[in-house]
């Protein structure tokens, strides 16, 4: 499945992009704010990453920017903890490369996921953020998540322990099926 926005190409993942995936994600600064990027993040960790199989209902994109094709992130959603059998409510996740960051390539990457993910017939995505990033936060607050008011640990592979994240949630209609359909 592939996306184009104004400014991105959101594509699969495919196992020769190992290498770019390791240029973005190995920076410590990025792989602290992920729950389940290993760090130090290694090459093995990219090609089993890049290898792993293509889910159409829960799809994983590289973003690329669409004027060069220069990979700049990945975003997805899947199920969350006990739910990989069920079809129930979906968890959005991203990371942009640090030279990236501020330039809207988030959001922009969010928007295109929120109307793949309606299209497919996911009806919530949840989302959440270390309370130490809030950058992330207004990320999903621009893409329509709201906060449920609760606080959880969460295991980080990155740190290597558990830090308290918000949790946000997003209620989809037709809204962004729509938006695409119009497009």
């Amino acid at each position: 499945m592939f996306h184009r926005s104004q400014r991105l190409l959101l594509r699969p993942i495919w196992p020769e992009d190992w290498q770019d995936l390791l240029a973005g994600i190995a920076d410590e600064a990025v792989v602290r704010n992920l729950a389940n990027a290993p760090w130090p993040y290694r090459e093995q960790d990219a090609r089993d990453f890049a290898a792993k199989p293509l889910d159409p209902r829960r799809p994983r994109f590289m973003i690329t920017r669409a004027a060069d094709a220069q990979a700049i992130g990945c975003i997805g959603f899947g199920p969350m903890g006990d739910a990989a059998n069920d079809f129930g409510v979906q968890e959005l996740g991203y990371w942009i490369a640090r030279p990236h960051w501020g330039q809207g390539y988030a959001t922009e990457a969010g928007r295109a996921v929120l109307e793949i993910a309606a299209i497919l017939g996911h009806r919530e995505l949840v989302a959440s953020h270390f309370l130490d990033n809030p950058a992330s936060g207004k990320v999903l607050r621009k893409l329509g998540f709201e906060p449920t008011g609760t606080t959880q640990e969460r295991w980080s592979c990155g740190r290597g322990s558990h830090a308290p994240t918000a949790v946000y949630r997003r209620v989809l209609g037709s809204a962004e099926a729509g938006q695409q359909r119009a497009a």
